[in-house]
C-alpha cells in the first residue's frame, strides 16, 4: 500500500499584541478573516496581550522558526504600537522609544525573511488611533493618570508606514483611515484604545483587501462533497492534488 499523503494545511499567521489575542472574540477581525478563509487556510493567533515590540522581537524566533523552503505560510500580519506608544513616565514597562521601535519592526521582517517567509506575505499593521477621554476613564479605573496620546500614537503609525516602505513589505494604516476626512473615529473603539464591533468590521474589511489578492486563488481543501464518487470516494478523497506531501 502507497503511503498515504498528508494534506498541508496553508496558514495565515495573526502576531501581535491584544487587539490581535481578542481578535478571535465575537465579531472579531481576526475570525471574520478566518471565516472568509475556511476550508483554505489555518489562520492562526498569535496575540500576546500587553507586548511591545521589544519583546515581541524576542518572542517571534519561537513563534515562527525556520520553515524551509516548502512553507505552508501564506501570510503573515504584524500589529504592534498601542503600548510601545506609551508615554515613558506614567507607563515605562510597555514604552518602546520610537527609533528603538522602527528598528523592532524591520528586525521581525528580516527574521521572517530569513527563515523563508518572503516580503510579499508580510503585512503590518499600524496602532489605531486613541481617544484620550475615554482611555483616561480606564486609566483612572485602575489607579493611573494617561498614559498614551493620539498624537504621539500617530507618530508611531507613521514610524510603522515608513518601516514597512524600508521593508518592502506591505502596511494596513489604521491610525490615519479611521480618521480619514475628519470622521469620527471613536466609533472604532470600546475604550478608547481597543476595537468596538465595528472597529472590528473595519480592520477585517481592510485587511481583507490586502488579503484576498494573495490568498483568494488557493484552491478550496478536500472536494466539494457533490463532487465526491459516492461509489468510490477514495479516488478522490485520497488523491485529491492541493497541498499534499
Amino acid at each position: 500500500m502507497s503511503k498515504l499523503k498528508r494534506i498541508i494545511w496553508p496558514q495565515v499567521v495573526l502576531f501581535g499584541d491584544s487587539i490581535t489575542q481578542f481578535s478571535f472574540q465575537a465579531n472579531g477581525w481576526g475570525a471574520e478573516i478566518a471565516n472568509k478563509l475556511v476550508r483554505k487556510c489555518d489562520v492562526v493567533n498569535r496575540g500576546l496581550s500587553g507586548y511591545n515590540t521589544r519583546w515581541a522581537k524576542i518572542a517571534l524566533p519561537r513563534v515562527i522558526h525556520n520553515i524551509g523552503i516548502d512553507s505552508n505560510i501564506a501570510a503573515v500580519t504584524i500589529f504592534f504600537g498601542a503600548n510601545d506608544c506609551s508615554l515613558p513616565e506614567p507607563n515605562p514597562q510597555q514604552h518602546v522609544p520610537l527609533q528603538e521601535y522602527t528598528q523592532n519592526l524591520k528586525d521581525m521582517v528580516a527574521h521572517l525573511t530569513t527563515v523563508g517567509v518572503s516580503a510579499d506575505k508580510v503585512i503590518l499593521i499600524t496602532p489605531p488611533p486613541l481617544h484620550e477621554p475615554d482611555w483616561e476613564k480606564e486609566c483612572r479605573m485602575k489607579g493611573c493618570p494617561l498614559n498614551r496620546l493620539n498624537s504621539v500614537a500617530g507618530q508611531y503609525a507613521q514610524a510603522c508606514v515608513e518601516a514597512a516602505g524600508q521593508c518592502g513589505v506591505e502596511v494596513l494604516d489604521l491610525w490615519t483611515l479611521m480618521q480619514k476626512e475628519g470622521q469620527d473615529f471613536t466609533v472604532y473603539l470600546s475604550d478608547g484604545l481597543h476595537l468596538s464591533d465595528r472597529g472590528n468590521e473595519f480592520v477585517a474589511l481592510h485587511l481583507w483587501n490586502l488579503l484576498e489578492r494573495r490568498l483568494d486563488a488557493l484552491p478550496m481543501i478536500l472536494p466539494y462533497w457533490g463532487d465526491v464518487d459516492n461509489k468510490n470516494p477514495e479516488s478522490c478523497l485520497l488523491n485529491h492534488s492541493s497541498q499534499e506531501q
